[in-house]
């Protein structure tokens, strides 16, 4: 998919799931799960609840998402 056809969101982890999974809750109220980037999981970058977040949604599946970057 490109680039352009994705949506940016951000968003706060609310909890940890089982495997690279977890439960984020965007700026809109919207609760979805989403999993870790390859990019973070290289640079084994933590996420911890109450941790920031930027995710990549695509338009097909508003329920599951990327997380691309952790704010600080």
């Amino acid at each position: 998919m490109s680039k352009d056809k994705v949506n940016q969101e951000g968003g706060i982890v609310l909890e940890v799931l089982p495997g690279p999974n977890f439960k984020i809750q965007l700026d809109n109220g919207q609760e979805i799960i989403g999993h870790l980037a390859g990019k973070l999981r290289i640079h084994r970058i933590k996420i911890l609840p109450g941790d920031k977040v930027t995710v990549e949604m695509s338009p097909y599946d508003k329920d599951r998402g990327r997380i691309v970057y952790r704010k600080k």
